[in-house]
């Protein structure tokens, strides 16, 4: 071999780093690694779009949630579980879980800014799936933008190395947070102009497109939904813009009385937390050939807080809503769209919610009921 010529030997047989089914289109791009200066990568024969066959062997997906003790995390995990097997789906977070969760299925300590040991849980335990749901969210997110840029990004990046190295099927969410004043309000389509004022929502447009270009680039099956607010019962508000909208429910029942720190005419997309884990599922289950885009607005329904007041009115009269504007808040919330356009969504992988606001409305008000019934808190 003559010295200075550095050769490169076609290494992604011996790394392990080719999809299933990498045997076509064949590709010479050089793959970004941590390990390695240059890996000629081939797109996945399943990961084309040239054909709806699956794989050849149907097993079930081994799924990893990151950020699970979240508002999210344990109801897709309870909603997965039944559909994959217990043991299939495993939760991870910095936290401790509740006795409840950590005797539900699998939970281990994941923090996504360490990305060695997040590489050996997902090299030891053969996953499949990554659903990403670390983050700091809107309001939290703008007290400690520092701290939102490491999680919100360097984390990210971490994961989206990690599922491109292990030719994972990544789901990362984005948000109403990822649009900002100059995007259409009423409604908001998929592809339209993105300038968000906010930390978390300028880590989710980076978010949105760096999975695009790898998946373009390199065939990563990287999959992104824009929630709008989701209302949940199980889980206490976590510093996002739209909280007001679970909150107000547990102060209906507690105190009946709510004060909010939006005006009262501002008007968001809301989604029940059932439809927003069914949106999730359906959405990783769907073949690639049926999506034309790797990034889906999902809606519901778009309410005000003197919409909700009111319908909960309907059913517990006394409730006293005052209305206290917060500046970061209200400024976040002013910057939003007002709806959804999710007709891609509707069409590409026949998305539909079956949540509309009467229908939240009373879900939300009997769960909150039995929940502080059982826990002997009484109830307004």
């Amino acid at each position: 071999m003559q010295s200075g010529v550095r050769v490169f030997v076609p290494t992604a047989t011996v790394l392990g780093l080719f999809c299933r089914g990498c045997l076509s289109k064949a590709q010479t791009q050089s793959l970004p690694g941590r390990t390695f200066s240059c890996l000629p990568r081939q797109m996945s024969r399943w990961n084309s779009r040239e054909t709806c066959n699956p794989p050849p062997t149907q097993e079930n997906p081994r799924i990893l949630i990151t950020g699970g003790l979240g508002q999210l995390g344990v109801g897709l995990a309870q909603m997965m579980r039944k559909q994959y097997g217990t043991e299939n789906v495993i939760l991870s977070d910095i936290k401790k879980p509740s006795p409840h969760v950590f005797r539900s299925g699998p939970f281990v300590y994941a923090d996504v800014l360490d990305y060695k040991h997040l590489r050996e849980l997902i090299v030891n335990n053969r996953v499949t799936w990554l659903v990403h749901y670390s983050a700091l969210l809107s309001a939290v997110g703008e007290a400690n933008v520092a701290l939102a840029r490491k999680i919100n990004i360097t984390g990210l990046h971490n994961v989206l190395d990690l599922a491109l190295e292990n030719c994972l099927r990544l789901f990362v969410p984005s948000t109403i947070g990822a649009f900002g004043p100059s995007s259409p309000r009423d409604p908001a389509p998929d592809l339209c102009v993105q300038r968000p004022r906010t930390i978390y929502g300028v880590s989710k447009v980076h978010g949105e497109l760096m999975g695009e270009y790898l998946h373009h680039k390199y065939g990563l099956d990287f999959r992104c939904l824009r929630y709008p607010g989701v209302i949940s019962v199980n889980t206490p508000p976590g510093g996002g813009t739209t909280d007001y909208a679970v909150q107000i429910f547990h102060d209906a029942l507690s105190t009946g009385h709510h004060e909010c720190y939006l005006r009262p005419d501002t008007r968001l997309p809301m989604m029940h937390i059932s439809d927003c884990h069914r949106a999730t599922v359906e959405f990783m289950q769907a073949p690639e050939c049926q999506l034309s885009l790797r990034t889906y607005n999902i809606a519901a329904m778009s309410f005000t807080p003197e919409e909700v007041a009111q319908e909960i009115r309907n059913h517990l009269p006394h409730l006293k809503v005052t209305y206290n504007p917060d500046s970061v808040r209200q400024t976040i919330a002013d910057s939003w769209p007002v709806r959804f356009d999710d007709s891609n969504a509707r069409r590409d992988w026949g998305w539909a919610p079956a949540y509309g606001l009467e229908e939240l409305v009373s879900d939300m008000l009997r769960s909150i009921r039995d929940k502080r019934t059982s826990e002997g808190l009484p109830v307004s």
